[in-house]
C-alpha cells in the first residue's frame, strides 16, 4: 500500500467547535462538575441509560471533548480519550485490556516508562511481557501463545527510530486474536496507525502535537466501543484510575494542534537537512530519513511523504563522556536545551541511555545497540538550519579538532 498524502490536517482543520458567545475558539469548561435539572436525570447518567449529559469533569468535560474529537480526526478513529499524560494512556490501556495470566508482547525498543511499567509494575498483577525486536515479524510470531492479549510498539522508536511495519504486525495480530496498541508519539501525521491496521493508537500530546514543552496529556484513539470501556464507571481503567486532563491545558493543545501540520514539516526538513550533512561530515546518524537507515524504503512505503521522516535523529558519539561534552557545548552555543521531552519549537536533546532510556538494563541496551555514546536530538523550527549547522559543527570540531 503506497500513502503518499494524508487528509488528517484537512479533518482537523475543519472541525467547528464555537465558543459560548460566538467565539472562533470553542469555551473553557472551567468546572468539576455539571448541573442536573432532574434527579432521574443524574441516576440515568450513573446507570448507564442516559447518554450526551456530563456528570463530573473525571468522567467528561466539554474541554476533553473536543480535543479527544481533533485526535480520533487525526488517527481515523471512532472516538478518543485525552488523559494527564501518555503514561496515563499507556497503563489504562494496557490495564483495560488485560487481565492476571494475560500476556503482553512488546517492541524492546520503546520509552523508559513503557518498559518499566511492562517489565516492573504489571507483573504485580499477574501480567508479564515478553520483549522483541518487532521489525522483525518472524520474534513476534515465535513470542505469540495461547495467553497472549496483545501486541505494542512504537511506530517510530524512542530512541533508537527503529520503524516497526504495523500493516504486518496487524496481519500477525489478527490471525492470534490479539489486539494492536501502537504508540505514535514521535511521528503524528506522518503515519496513521488505524489506517495501517493497528486497533488502538496512543500519543504522548506533551511532544509534537502539543509542541510547546508547557502541557503534559496523553490520549487514546479507538473504536467507541474501546473508548467507553475506558470510562464506564464500574470498570473502567480510565474512570477508576482518574488521569485527567485540565480543561484549560486542553483548549490550549487544541489550538496549537491547528498548526501541527506546518510544525511537523519544519521539524522533518531541519531534521533531513542536519543529518545529511552530519553523516557527510563522517559521523554516524540514525535518521530514518537516511537511505542509510535500515527502514529508510519502509517509511517512504507506509508513510505520509509530506510529512518526511520525523524530527528526531541520533548522532552517535561513542562514549558517554563525549557525548555530555557536545551537550554542553551546543546548549552553551545556544543551539537548544540540554533537556528531556521532544517536539518542542526549540531543539532539545539528551543521552537516552543514561537518561529517558535509562530504566531498560544496561545488557538490554547494548544489546539493542542503545549506548551512552548515542545523543537524540530533537531539533526544533529553526528558521536557518544552516546556521544551526555551523553551530553545531563548531561543537563537534571542539571535541574532534583533528577530524
Amino acid at each position: 500500500m503506497m500513502i503518499k498524502d494524508s487528509k488528517s490536517a484537512n479533518r482537523i482543520q475543519d472541525l467547528q467547535f464555537f465558543g459560548e458567545f460566538g467565539g472562533v475558539n470553542p469555551s473553557i469548561s472551567d468546572s468539576s462538575t455539571f448541573t442536573f435539572l432532574q434527579a432521574k436525570t443524574m441516576a440515568g447518567v450513573f446507570d448507564g441509560e442516559i447518554e450526551g449529559c456530563y456528570l463530573y469533569s473525571r468522567h467528561w468535560n466539554p474541554s476533553n471533548l473536543y480535543l479527544s474529537q481533533a485526535l480520533a480526526q487525526m488517527e481515523g478513529t471512532e472516538s478518543a480519550l485525552v488523559t494527564s499524560s501518555g503514561m496515563a494512556a499507556i497503563s489504562s490501556t494496557l490495564q483495560q485490556i488485560c487481565n492476571s495470566g494475560d500476556e503482553i508482547i512488546s517492541s524492546r525498543t520503546i520509552y523508559g516508562g513503557s518498559y518499566a511499567l511492562m517489565k516492573n509494575f504489571l507483573p504485580k498483577f499477574g501480567i508479564n511481557t515478553k520483549f522483541v525486536n518487532t521489525t522483525n515479524i518472524q520474534q513476534v510470531k515465535n513470542a505469540i501463545t495461547k495467553h497472549t492479549k496483545l501486541i505494542y510498539c512504537e511506530t517510530m522508536s524512542n530512541p533508537m527510530l527503529e520503524i516497526t511495519d504495523i500493516r504486518a504486525l496487524s496481519k500477525l495480530a489478527k490471525e492470534n486474536n490479539c489486539l494492536l496498541v501502537v504508540d505514535n508519539t514521535f511521528s503524528p501525521l506522518i503515519f496513521s496507525p488505524a489506517q495501517l491496521g493497528a486497533d488502538i493508537v496512543i500519543h504522548s500530546l506533551t511532544k509534537f502535537i502539543n509542541g510547546m514543552s508547557d502541557s503534559v496529556a496523553g490520549v487514546i484513539c479507538a473504536n467507541q466501543e474501546f473508548i467507553d470501556s475506558l470510562y464506564d464507571v464500574n470498570s473502567g481503567a480510565a474512570m477508576l484510575n482518574g488521569p485527567v486532563l485540565d480543561s484549560h491545558r486542553s483548549a490550549s493543545i487544541l489550538k496549537n494542534m491547528k498548526t501541527l501540520h506546518i510544525r511537523m514539516q519544519q521539524h522533518a526538513n531541519n531534521a533531513l537537512n542536519l543529518s545529511q550533512k552530519l553523516e557527510s561530515d563522517g559521523y554516524r546518524i540514525i535518521y530514518p530519513g537516511l537511505e542509510s537507515h535500515p527502514q529508510n524504503k519502509l517509511v517512504q512505503e507506509i508513510g505520509h511523504t509530506k510529512y518526511g521522516a520525523g524530527g528526531l535523529f541520533v548522532i552517535d558519539l561513542k562514549d558517554k563522556e563525549t557525548a555530555n561534552h557536545f551537550m554542553e557545548l551546543m546548549q552553551e552555543a545556544n543551539v537548544g536545551y540540554l533537556a528531556v521531552s521532544l517536539g518542542s519549537y526549540k531543539t532539545l536533546f539528551s543521552a537516552p541511555g543514561c537518561s529517558t532510556s535509562s530504566e531498560i538494563p544496561e545488557e538490554e541496551r547494548i544489546q539493542m545497540g542503545l549506548t551512552d555514546g548515542l545523543v537524540r536530538i530533537s531539533i526544533g523550527l529553526d528558521d536557518d538550519i544552516d546556521r544551526t549547522y555551523l553551530k553545531m559543527s563548531k561543537c563537534l570540531k571542539e571535541i574532534y579538532p583533528k577530524a
